[in-house]
C-alpha cells in the first residue's frame, strides 16, 4: 500500500520538475542558460519515475534503473558541457541581462571593453 501512494507521488514529483524545466527551457533568453534548465530536468526530473520504479522489488527493474542513474550522472554534464562548447564556438552570442563574456577572444564584449579602455 505505501509503495503505491509513495511511487504515485514520485511520479507526481518528476512530472512537475519536468514541467517547470521545460517552461525554464522555453522563458531562458539564450542557449547556455537554456541547456542549464534541460541538463537539471534531464537528471532531477527522470530520477523519481526511476525511484518509482524501484519499489517494485523486482531485482531486474531496480538493477535497470540503476544503470540507467547512473549512465545519466554521467553523461547529462558531458552532454550539457558539448552542447555548450559547441554553442561558444559557433560565437552564439549571451543574450542574458548581465552575462559578461570573460574568455578573452576578439569581438567579445570583454575585448571590445579592453580595447576601448586602451
Amino acid at each position: 500500500m505505501w509503495r503505491e501512494i509513495l511511487s504515485g507521488v514520485l511520479i507526481v514529483v518528476g512530472l512537475f520538475i519536468l514541467s517547470v524545466s521545460v517552461y525554464g527551457m522555453l522563458k531562458m533568453p539564450d542557449i547556455y542558460t537554456s541547456i542549464h534548465a534541460a541538463s537539471k530536468a534531464a537528471f532531477l526530473g527522470i530520477m523519481p519515475f526511476l525511484i518509482s520504479a524501484m519499489l517494485n522489488g523486482n531485482p531486474a527493474v531496480i538493477t535497470r534503473a540503476l544503470l540507467i542513474a547512473a549512465f545519466l550522472i554521467l553523461t547529462t554534464p558531458i552532454s550539457a558541457h558539448i552542447i555548450g562548447q559547441a554553442a561558444y564556438l559557433t560565437r552564439e552570442p549571451m543574450e542574458t541581462e548581465g552575462a559578461i563574456d570573460e574568455s578573452g577572444r576578439e569581438g567579445s564584449a570583454e575585448s571590445a571593453v579592453t580595447k576601448a579602455g586602451d
